[in-house]
């Protein structure tokens, strides 16, 4: 469809059609997705979308004129707050998702460091597995990003932390935990730092900030993360993944006003009056906000800590079963409920073994630097534990017999990208690829892939870097 139909249509025959939009989506409601779904059943999405549609013209632009919908949005902060061990003094405010509130503790620490230290070259310090959105971070508001590499056990270095630091750093990254290995960073050793050289140390606890808590409560070893650390001046925390919170929300916590201050933007002079604003958004949708309170409401902390155990005891099951099939291994130590694995043994290409889980109808996630593929447990996983193992163990097996897999589709892609030296050329290509998907012409590429049986984003990637070979 390319234009506005001319006459509208009734409700009912529009929410038909889209329901037949998702066909070939990932099966997340059968837990065959390993990342981007947080999903419970449909009781609980069904509830989300009322709380949410309670909501769904609000506007948290104007706190002054949808009271109801700021005391919604100052109760997450609060709940968050005590979860996390902030005091009265903690502030901040709810998100449309974690990247914002990445961005938003840049442009917050950039803003103060110019202020307060009259910093004009603004560096950041951040582990080699911190979240992307750091970068987009670093990118979007000219902060030069320093990224320290990890130890043994895939933890940020916090020496090369404190030797990075110069007059110009104006903030210090910790995550809890890195998404790409599922551990959680030296936070206290960071924040010595950080109270030491007089700098923020922002946690990006966008996956854990509501399930570790209720892990450690559950008396599994979890390292001090949160405001009980003295040199933590920030916290961002998604209500969208592990708060079961409908998508679009996350939250940002300051340990105090006269930090958060920098993160708020006023204009005086604008023709329609004075405007200020909190967050990078103008319009801030009240639905994400009420779904995030509602949910915290009707999980309580019973409903969480019950969700932590069978994520944990489902983690542990999976973990020890990977480690279990000859030529896999688990990476580092993780935390709580995201791990990577790779392969033991240079003939067994882990992307292939990612390909042939595909085949058999699993969502897998790939990963770089080492080669691994990635895991995010969800309550959804419990059930189809045993399938996945005994799936996975097939699929090495497959592989170790036929070791030409490694060379041939996605892995093949995945496999040359990652090792690709010329980083500019993948930017390139990547972006271009980009373009296609969104520029005008978009729609029509994606309808002429799935009429021609191809696979989307991973047939254009290898289309793309198979020239790379010649």
């Amino acid at each position: 469809m390319t234009s506005i139909p001319d006459t509208g249509r009734d409700y009912e025959s529009v929410l038909d059609e889209l329901k037949t939009f998702s066909h070939d989506d990932p099966d997340y409601k059968s837990g065959r997705t390993w990342s981007l779904v947080y999903y419970l059943d449909e009781a609980h999405t069904d509830f989300l979308n009322r709380a949410s549609g309670l909501y769904a013209s609000a506007n948290g632009l104007n706190p002054m004129a949808f009271k109801s919908l700021k005391r919604l949005e100052t109760e997450v902060v609060r709940m968050t707050a005590d979860l996390l061990h902030g005091d009265d003094g903690a502030c901040g405010i709810v998100t449309s998702g974690g990247t914002e509130s990445c961005l938003l503790a840049v442009k917050t620490y950039r803003d103060m460091a110019a202020k307060q230290k009259k910093i004009r070259r603004p560096e950041m310090i951040l582990p080699e597995s911190a979240h992307v959105a750091w970068d987009k971070g670093a990118q979007y508001f000219n902060v030069k990003p320093v990224r320290i590499p990890l130890d043994d056990g895939f933890r940020v270095d916090a020496e090369k932390v404190r030797r990075a630091v110069t007059r110009n750093t104006v903030m210090i990254l910790g995550s809890a935990p890195g998404y790409p290995h599922g551990v959680v960073d030296p936070i206290e050793e960071l924040g010595e730092i950080a109270r030491a050289k007089n700098i923020p140390l922002h946690v990006d606890a966008c996956v854990g900030g509501y399930l570790l808590p209720f892990v450690e409560a559950l008396g599994h070893p979890v390292p001090p993360f949160d405001f009980r650390v003295p040199g933590v001046t920030s916290i961002s925390a998604d209500t969208h993944k592990y708060g079961y919170s409908a998508k679009g929300a996350s939250t940002i916590l300051y340990r105090n006003m006269d930090i958060m201050e920098h993160q708020i933007f006023v204009s005086t002079e604008w023709p329609g009056g004075v405007f200020a604003s909190p967050g990078l958004l103008g319009t801030r949708p009240g639905g994400g906000v009420a779904a995030a309170w509602a949910a915290m409401q009707a999980m309580g902390r019973e409903g969480y800590l019950s969700r932590a155990r069978e994520i944990m005891d489902t983690t542990q099951k999976l973990m020890d079963g990977i480690n279990a099939i000859e030529g896999l291994k688990i990476l580092g130590s993780p935390e709580m409920s995201l791990f990577a694995y790779r392969s033991t043994e240079k003939k067994l290409g882990i992307y292939a073994v990612g390909d042939r889980m595909e085949k058999r109808g699993w969502h897998i996630d790939r990963q770089q630097k080492p080669e691994c593929l990635h895991a995010m447990v969800t309550p959804r996983h419990r059930d189809i534990a045993e399938t996945y193992l005994k799936d996975l163990a097939e699929s090495v097996a497959e592989v170790r017999a036929n070791p030409k897999l490694s060379v041939q589709g996605g892995a093949a892609t995945y496999g040359m990208v990652s090792k690709v030296p010329f980083r500019k050329m993948v930017k390139k290509n990547v972006l271009e690829m980009m373009r296609q998907m969104y520029g005008p012409d978009g729609q029509a590429l994606n309808l002429a892939e799935e009429n021609a049986g191809k696979g989307g984003i991973a047939d254009r990637l290898g289309r793309l870097f198979l020239r790379l070979r010649s």
